[in-house]
């Protein structure tokens, strides 16, 4: 497998950290945006939308994070990180849809004002970042993990850009549970951290 990514990317981060977790061997292709690499028309065949990651494997081409997460739990039958249950499996898929919904546009947003000179408002985007923070705090209050009794790609989609949300100015000193919960998942054998940068909270 050969994974197109960008280090500093949250989206890309989840899919390398997955990879890692379950020890898939997969070839790391650094991806340069700022010249361009990922609007070159060599890149846009694997991904219209010009957008990293991109998984290849084999005949078989995977844009998105969220996407490459459920390939590679299918393709490995790794049903402990991606339940086969009507049930497991939708619990799974909630998470998903937060981590391309309010986390994208809260956590993920305030963190592009910061690194990237992104446009957003920079309060609206703190603001949502807080609100999803509080409801997942509320959640892993009472839990380890947030879809299930055990890790699953639920918790490697929210991963990165919680863990990155300082940078965009967004405190995590007030979620002692999503803390715990980001701990817990940086102990699992194989785990591999997100890019650092000093912006944000993470200035000084």
């Amino acid at each position: 497998m050969k994974l197109f990514h960008v280090a500093l990317s949250g989206h890309a981060h989840r899919a390398r950290l997955f990879l890692s977790l379950v020890g898939a061997p997969c070839e790391i292709v650094e991806v340069d945006l700022a010249k361009g690499e990922h609007k070159a028309p060599d890149f846009l065949k694997l991904n219209a939308f010009g957008q990293v990651p991109v998984l290849v494997d084999g005949a078989n081409v995977v844009p998105d994070s969220n996407a490459i997460l459920v390939y590679v739990a299918k393709r490995l039958g790794r049903t402990d990180w991606l339940p086969e249950d009507a049930s497991g499996a939708a619990q799974v898929q909630r998470w998903l849809s937060v981590a391309a919904g309010p986390i994208a546009f809260g956590p993920a947003a305030a963190r592009l004002v910061t690194v990237f000179g992104a446009s957003f408002d920079a309060a609206e985007v703190i603001a949502r970042a807080h609100l999803i923070l509080g409801r997942i705090e509320a959640e892993l209050a009472s839990r380890s993990w947030i879809a299930a009794d055990r890790p699953t790609i639920a918790d490697v989609a929210l991963y990165s850009y919680i863990a990155a949300a300082p940078e965009g100015n967004v405190d995590l000193a007030p979620y002692g549970a999503v803390r715990t919960w980001l701990a817990r998942i940086e102990a699992l054998p194989g785990f591999v951290p997100f890019a650092r940068t000093r912006a944000g909270l993470r200035a000084a």
